[in-house]
């Protein structure tokens, strides 16, 4: 039986591609037009031209990198519970899986740059999209980030959002779907463990300025009753 510290020596060698998700995902199957499984299998069937088939290759590579981070994040926590004596074995053991979760957190973020860059062409050569009203909640999370916001990335939970100027909080799957209706960019050159910049587009600034109705259709308020003093 594999001792503790056998047993956490490499991240797992073979998992689906599907079994972590990343920051690009919405958008790739916005512009691929097709979920994310359907894109990877036809990249193994060989039915993709050059760009999707560019843009799949660099999704699973960034799987990859993202079940690395989770690894060597799950690994620190387990040297951080208690379960181990606290020597200086353990320290030296806690310190080098700091380095390899730094080290696995940079080439993450070094392969979303390469993904952002195979889904520009993608992007462009998507069919245009039919526009549709903003909804109020995303109108809110646009007046939000034009005050300056910053995609943030929990190391101990995994779990993203956007802080805001306003000091409001936006939800990473909210962000996907302004990202994936053109109305937000996010600059990836950054580390997401110390903040994406989040910055309105051209289309995110004029669907703040667009009119938008006043109410749904039959909510106009009814006529005030007339006072019973002008009743006869």
């Amino acid at each position: 039986m594999p001792t503790g510290r056998s047993a956490m020596t490499s991240p797992p060698a073979a998992l689906p591609d599907r079994s972590a998700r990343t920051v690009f995902d919405l958008r790739i199957e916005t512009a691929a037009g097709c979920s994310i499984d359907r894109l990877c299998r036809h990249r193994d069937e060989g039915l993709l031209g050059a760009p999707h088939a560019a843009l799949a290759d660099a999704h699973r590579d960034l799987v990859r990198a993202e079940r690395d981070v989770t690894f060597y994040r799950a690994r620190l926590a387990r040297l951080a519970s208690g379960e181990f004596p606290v020597d200086r074995d353990l320290f030296t053991r806690i310190e080098r899986t700091v380095d390899q979760l730094s080290d696995a957190i940079d080439a993450r973020d070094a392969q979303q740059v390469r993904t952002a860059a195979a889904l520009e062409p993608v992007e462009a050569a998507a069919p245009p999209r039919v526009p549709r009203q903003v909804p109020a909640q995303d109108v809110a999370a646009l007046l939000a980030i034009a005050q300056g916001a910053k995609l943030h990335e929990n190391l101990i939970t995994h779990r993203l959002a956007v802080a805001t100027g306003s000091r409001s909080c936006i939800s990473y799957a909210q962000l996907q779907r302004l990202e994936a209706r053109g109305f937000v960019d996010r600059d990836t050159s950054h580390p997401v463990h110390a903040g994406q910049p989040v910055t309105l587009t051209d289309a995110g600034r004029a669907a703040l300025t667009a009119p938008r109705p006043a109410g749904p259709p039959g909510t106009t308020p009814p006529p005030s009753p007339t006072p019973a003093r002008l009743r006869r």
